[in-house]
């Protein structure tokens, strides 16, 4: 039998590794030269350089609705910390250090979070579509992903996906955050709100970009390995010339071998390759 870490061996442990890792994170921001964006403005920059939008309320296999709507609430009041942030050039966006810690005392409800990859109830749990949000907006940009951890796992079967699998980010304050620079010549700042069930997002600068971006997954399948089955694909990032149109480059970001959680069952046969008979 394998040996417990520290944090597994009760949950006081986990409590005490948490904060270790919470105090960690905070020193070597102290240390660091980055300076992070906590500038507002309720006047939103001329130029649209991104807009998404995500349903807030889906239906997931085995998921207690309560939970999800729960992260309605959640997410409202991160989008009331994000909305009209600026990020001046040279300046750091960090997912944790906008929104901060969240509590039942600041209004936040139980939701959906992963944990030792294992879905459990948590405090403000279900932020992870804000910063989903957030990155899908930056993967179109210039702006320069910092620090990005991927979902490593496929946890529900597709419900009205609009975005290729795996292009998401986990966040778990502190230690687990979501960072992007502004490496542009030019400010760029980040609308938030909650429309008609969805949440919605803007990426705004003060002019155009000289190149667009579209993000393409190719060859996406499901495939039986031993008794798991995993999700595999590849997403690119194909940069263009505003002006002309043209293809500059093609760009991997991103190589899928995620292992399903859900029911097997759920996937489409019509995807599954190497299907054991």
């Amino acid at each position: 039998m394998s040996r417990k870490l520290f944090c597994q061996i009760r949950p006081l442990c986990y409590r005490i590794s948490m904060q270790k890792e919470h105090l960690l994170r905070n020193f070597k921001d102290l240390l660091s030269k980055q300076r992070f964006a906590a500038e507002k403005s309720g006047e939103p920059l001329k130029n649209i350089v991104k807009s998404h939008s995500s349903i807030l309320i889906r239906k997931l296999h085995g998921v207690d609705l309560r939970l999800q709507e729960n992260k309605v609430t959640n997410i409202q009041l991160a989008c009331d910390k994000v909305n009209g942030l600026i990020i001046r050039p040279g300046q750091t966006f960090s997912f944790w250090k906008t929104i901060g810690k969240t509590s039942a005392r600041k209004g936040y409800k139980e939701g959906l979070v992963i944990e030792d990859g294992k879905l459990v109830s948590g405090i403000g749990g279900g932020l992870c579509q804000m910063g989903n949000l957030i990155h899908w907006l930056v993967l179109n940009s210039p702006l320069q992903v910092t620090e990005l951890h991927h979902h490593s796992d496929a946890l529900f079967p597709d419900e009205r996906r609009r975005v290729p699998f795996g292009t998401g980010t986990s966040v778990c304050y502190n230690h687990i955050d979501y960072r992007f620079y502004n490496c542009t010549d030019q400010s760029v700042q980040l609308l938030t709100w909650i429309e008609d069930g969805a949440l919605c997002g803007e990426l705004r600068s003060e002019r155009p970009f000289p190149y667009r971006y579209r993000l393409v997954e190719e060859d996406h399948h499901f495939s039986r390995e031993g008794d798991q089955y995993y999700r595999i694909s590849r997403v690119y990032r194909l940069v263009f010339d505003r002006e002309t149109g043209t293809q500059l480059a093609k760009e991997l970001i991103l190589a899928n071998h995620s292992k399903v959680l859900y029911d097997p069952a759920l996937i489409p046969k019509e995807q599954i390759r190497n299907a054991a008979h």
